[in-house]
């Protein structure tokens, strides 16, 4: 501090004009001004411009305490220093969302990259599990177009009535009406079976919402599904399942009540060809 080589800093030298520094700094620093003629000069050049600046201030804004308070002084020139220093924010936001964008696209295009390497490698994923995946999406209903309605029928009722049991033809009015919900215009003929998705057998009603275009050309086609229609109500009059558990389990997911009744995860080679219902058209 002796040094006239180690000079003040000049935030140093505004603190010490408002009396703001602890006491030990504080007489490290008028020992150094005794010595120092440059921070000497510096302080008054300092003092200078602070009050030039808190008098042009105080024209424009009079309720500025008056230019000999230092606490005045010094919290001008600091926020005048820090409206200098702040960036925009906007600019901030802005630099911050494209740098995340171009990260975002550079991961984009690096996960492409891989699933396009995965996908020319994995013949297995792309023919048969894939293809597999897709049929059990097609060969179910949509829910909310065919959630199942079902008769207020006992399991003495229908197990008592065979004529319950035998394909019946859907009405073409009804028929026109579950193709266009599902976007089908012009089905071809022979290529959809007109599914009861609870069938009547099990107990299931001709209202609307039981029906829906299933199409044959799916590993888990109208064949496989009625094979399973066939066995629950096989199960169900021989009173081995519950006639609500056989209607919630076809209406909720048929492919999997398929594989857990019939123990297999692919549907047997028995069942390719099982004839009950007639195609469409």
């Amino acid at each position: 501090m002796q040094s006239e080589d180690l000079h003040i800093s000049d935030q140093d030298l505004l603190l010490a004009a408002d009396d703001d520094l602890p006491a030990r700094r504080a007489r490290q620093v008028r020992t150094h001004l005794a010595v120092c003629s440059a921070c000497h000069r510096r302080q008054q050049e300092l003092h200078r411009a602070i009050a030039d600046f808190v008098q042009a201030r105080s024209n424009a804004t009079p309720s500025l305490p008056p230019p000999q308070s230092a606490r005045a002084r010094l919290n001008l020139r600091m926020a005048e220093l820090a409206d200098s220093q702040r960036p925009d924010p906007w600019q901030h936001i802005a630099r911050r969302v494209f740098e995340w964008r171009l990260q975002a696209l550079a991961c984009g295009v690096m996960m492409l990259a891989a699933f396009g390497v995965f996908y020319l490698r994995s013949p297995t994923l792309t023919d048969e599990a894939w293809t597999t995946t897709h049929d059990e999406a097609r060969a179910t209903p949509d829910p909310s177009l065919t959630p199942g309605a079902t008769l207020p029928l006992k399991r003495e009722n229908i197990c008592s009535d065979r004529a319950a049991n035998a394909s019946r033809v859907v009405p073409t009015s009804v028929a026109r009406q579950v193709f266009a919900a599902y976007g089908i215009r012009e089905p071809k003929p022979l290529a959809y079976e007109l599914d009861y998705l609870i069938t009547p057998a099990l107990g299931g009603s001709d209202n609307i919402r039981n029906f829906w275009p299933q199409p044959y050309g799916t590993t888990w086609n109208a064949h496989i599904k009625d094979a399973l229609e066939d066995q629950l109500y096989q199960l169900v009059c021989e009173g081995r399942l519950d006639l609500t558990i056989a209607q919630r389990d076809i209406s909720r997911d048929w492919v999997a009540a398929y594989k857990k009744y019939f123990r297999t995860d692919k549907p047997l080679p028995e069942h390719f060809h099982f004839l009950k219902d007639r195609p469409w058209g």
